[in-house]
């Protein structure tokens, strides 16, 4: 059998971007032939790759690019397994690179990116070889893209919340918004785009409530007026006091600036999925019994 040497691994190290330890084995299962042991890595690593898509990923980035005319952009979220991954170069960069495609692409559908060549392969090759290298399951959840005849403005908290604002402005007041947006989460820009479903059901609760009050019916539903007024305040972005001055709502602001929201989207990782809880004690405790 022939001698495995550093040289040979840190060679194999170099080209495959894996493990030590994973590209010694390899080398010694291929006897030294280093062109055998990279193919023998690329074989392992398609059945690495479908052992880990069964794990899920609540961890992550977003991922976001605007073009330098500020006329169409893209934001995306990855998401891995642990936040350890999440701040890896080679995934932050995989981020970034596929919200760039989006954009460029004007394409959001994610088996379409997927698809996309980029360096190092497709989207999908240079996925599979992320997982390969960094060991955990790597997925394009969502991606949003925009294309407007105004500007558009992207602010990340992080890497955790993203938002990408489409408006009729100057980039600084767009990135004002951006911010705003991902500090008071709103869910819509103005009150003609809350559902009517949702206002009813938010009245019947409030009525219910001010009804325990025993006051005359008129003052009931003035009350209950007052309650949904307030209500459609919290959830707008035109009806919430502005981040940088609460004497201000966002409203007067876009009306001070003559400007105007058309749009927007915000991202925050892993919202909406289970994270695991990790016993990591459990797991080193298990791993010294090895």
């Amino acid at each position: 059998m022939a001698e495995i040497t550093a040289s040979m691994v840190k060679e194999l190290r170099e080209r495959t971007g894996l493990g030590m330890m994973e590209c010694k084995k390899a080398l010694s299962e291929t006897d030294g032939d280093m062109q055998a042991a990279e193919d023998l890595m690329r074989i392992k690593s398609g059945a690495k790759a479908s052992k880990a898509a069964s794990r899920g990923g609540s961890e992550g980035v977003i991922g976001a690019f605007i073009s330098a005319d500020g006329k169409s952009g893209a934001m995306a979220e990855i998401n891995c397994e642990t936040d350890f991954v999440a701040k890896n170069d080679d995934f932050l960069g995989f981020a970034q690179a596929v919200a760039k495609l989006a954009a460029e692409a004007a394409n959001a559908d994610v088996a379409a990116i997927s698809a996309m060549a980029m360096t190092g392969g497709t989207v999908e090759e240079v996925r599979q070889a992320l997982i390969m290298k960094l060991g955990e399951n790597l997925t394009i959840r969502r991606v949003a893209t925009y294309s407007t005849a105004g500007r558009l403005a992207s602010y990340l908290h992080g890497s955790k919340i993203g938002v990408m604002v489409d408006l009729e402005g100057d980039e600084t007041l767009g990135k004002d918004l951006a911010m705003h947006i991902a500090a008071s989460k709103p869910t819509c820009v103005s009150k003609d785009q809350v559902s009517a479903d949702l206002i009813e059901k938010e009245r019947e609760i409030y009525t219910a409530q001010a009804a325990e009050s025993g006051k005359p019916a008129d003052i009931v539903a003035k009350m209950v007026d007052g309650r949904i007024a307030k209500f459609l305040a919290e959830v707008t972005l035109v009806g919430q006091p502005f981040v940088k001055n609460p004497d201000l709502t966002v409203e007067k602001l876009l009306a001070e600036k003559k400007a105007k929201v058309n749009a927007f989207t915000m991202f925050v990782v892993g919202e909406g999925m289970e994270k695991k809880v990790v016993d990591y004690a459990a797991e080193v405790a298990a791993a010294a019994k090895v």
